[in-house]
């Protein structure tokens, strides 16, 4: 069984663990405190996009909700500040880190293409459980020396012949 905090991808695959740490560890971390601050470095602003899946297979359903970094960051920042105000039966931490999978990661020169998986879910204090099952493709880039995001498609099924 793999270990969830674990980065899959040694340090010596200098791109692909660096690419893990940002969209796993630093992800994670930053949304379990409500701190964009924290991962702000890790997105490209110029020409970002993000696309939501709505979690539909068809592409005719996706929306181009994010047009621009700032957009992105408000909706996080709110989904993040709604998850801090629930109650959970269980440590948030590891049940986000262990329903998340990134181990593929494609490079080509100094573009990447990162698959993210969410499959699980969280129990709550109130006896419910809330499911955490999509998935994201990022689009990241070598910019200033680092890996950065510059956009995504996510919000997918997961898997995708599924909704």
């Amino acid at each position: 069984m793999r270990d969830p905090f674990q980065n899959p991808f040694p340090t010596s695959d200098t791109a692909r663990h660096s690419i893990w740490e940002m969209l796993v560890t630093r992800d994670i971390d930053a949304f379990l405190s409500a701190d964009w601050s924290l991962v702000a470095v890790d997105f490209v602003e110029d020409g970002f996009i993000g696309v939501d899946g709505k979690r539909e297979t068809s592409p005719d359903a996706w929306r181009l909700s994010f047009p621009s970094l700032a957009d992105y960051r408000d909706e996080w920042l709110r989904q993040a500040r709604d998850f801090a105000g629930q109650a959970f039966a269980e440590d948030a931490r590891t049940a986000i880190f262990t329903t998340t999978t990134l181990e593929d990661i494609e490079i080509n020169g100094d573009r990447a293409l990162a698959r993210k998986k969410f499959d699980g879910g969280i129990r709550k204090a109130d006896g419910s459980y809330d499911v955490l099952k999509w998935q994201t493709v990022y689009y990241c880039r070598l910019h200033e020396g680092r890996w950065k995001i510059c956009g995504f498609t996510g919000y997918l099924p997961n898997p995708m012949g599924s909704n």
